[in-house]
């Protein structure tokens, strides 16, 4: 299925979504302060671009907290998601439910991967309002009648996820299949001997990055990494300067400020802002790395906004390994560990995922 084979055409949101207040507006989220808000089951949607938008689980009973279903959320920075289940929305999120169909995932995802072309521009500065969102327009596919083409849609994405299912399915086998081997380790982690280590000591390299504010940052190919306790770091993408910028790869960052402590392994080639610091050790394998990294998320518990990882700390900073005979850090023990993790995964995944592969290739077999 090509979408070059498909003719296109320009649709109001407002012609296709529910509409309120007189038809002029979306529905919207509102402000709940937090004093209001409880731990709960309900996922909050927020105005972020990474987690599909969820912030955190809460509950409220105040008198302005909305709850919707089935919907995409669309926030003010143009960010859209796609929710199948309860959800709600905090200021200046907004819920598009459609008119003539009830969505499914495939449908959604389609539509929400429309929006994000027409919405891209939103900004701070130009803030995409309940009241100019209905008026904004989008592409879409139609049929015969000129109406949105809702059943391509869905048999677009179906293809999409069948072909990246079978994609995985390769690729995990082929990892399973020449995986090193998952030996059998002596000792469970509880077993082992542990000891504090320096972080000087262990990582040869210990460097922050540079800063670089928001308005110098132009949009590239380079990972920005930053201090978000999310997707693995990264913050943006950008082109790379070596006179402003630093580059580092295949090591850690660790966030000295905002989510304090948050610990990645990097395995590409990304420019670091001054709230990181990278940790490299040239002999340290991938295993090695997620390994520490892990343990290294523990220092989240030490600092916090108040109380950053500055040079002088983190110079200073120990952190627990698991020793060997010689009282020196057993890397073999972490490569081994990390190895048969992943292997476990991946058979986990490979299974789950050819259940899943069969599951759709049976709804097509089935009279």
């Amino acid at each position: 299925m090509k979408l070059t084979d498909r003719e296109w055409k320009e649709f109001k949101i407002c012609d296709l979504f529910v509409m309120e207040k007189d038809k002029k507006q979306v529905p919207t989220g509102a402000y709940i302060n937090k004093d209001n808000l409880r731990k709960g089951k309900t996922p909050r949607i927020t105005v972020t671009s990474t987690n599909n938008g969820i912030d955190n689980y809460w509950t409220s009973t105040h008198k302005n907290y909305r709850c919707f279903d089935n919907f995409i959320s669309v926030s003010f920075l143009g960010d859209s998601f796609y929710h199948k289940y309860r959800a709600s929305l905090d200021m200046k999120v907004h819920c598009l439910k459609t008119k003539d169909i009830e969505l499914n995932e495939n449908i959604a995802l389609f539509i929400s991967s429309c929006l994000k072309n027409n919405t891209k521009n939103s900004s701070y500065g130009n803030q995409l309002s309940s009241t100019d969102l209905p008026l904004k327009s989008i592409l879409l596919p139609i049929n015969a009648k000129g109406k949105p083409d809702y059943q391509f849609m869905e048999d677009y994405i179906k293809e999409i996820m069948r072909t990246k299912r079978q994609e995985y399915i390769n690729y995990a086998r082929k990892i399973l299949a020449g995986g090193g081997g998952n030996r059998k380790i002596n000792q469970p982690l509880v077993d082992k001997n542990w000891k504090a280590f320096r972080i000087t000591d262990i990582f040869l390299s210990i460097q922050r990055g540079k800063r670089l504010v928001k308005e110098k940052q132009i949009a590239g190919m380079v990972p920005y990494i930053s201090s978000t306790a999310m997707n693995n770091g990264v913050d943006n993408f950008i082109q790379y300067d070596e006179r402003s910028m630093r580059k580092y790869s295949n090591c850690l960052s660790i966030a000295n400020s905002g989510s304090v402590g948050s610990t990645f392994y990097e395995p590409f080639a990304f420019v670091a802002s001054d709230h990181i610091t990278h940790l490299k050790n040239k002999d340290f394998t991938q295993n090695i790395y997620l390994f520490i990294a892990t343990l290294g998320n523990r220092l989240s518990q030490k600092y916090n906004f108040n109380r950053e990882i500055n040079d002088s700390r983190i110079s200073r900073e120990k952190i627990m390994l698991p020793t060997d005979d010689s009282g020196h850090p057993d890397y073999a023990y972490m490569e081994q560990y990390i190895k048969n993790m992943m292997l476990a995964k991946y058979n986990d995944y490979l299974q789950y995922v050819s259940n899943l592969q069969y599951q759709n290739i049976q709804k097509y077999l089935i009279p």
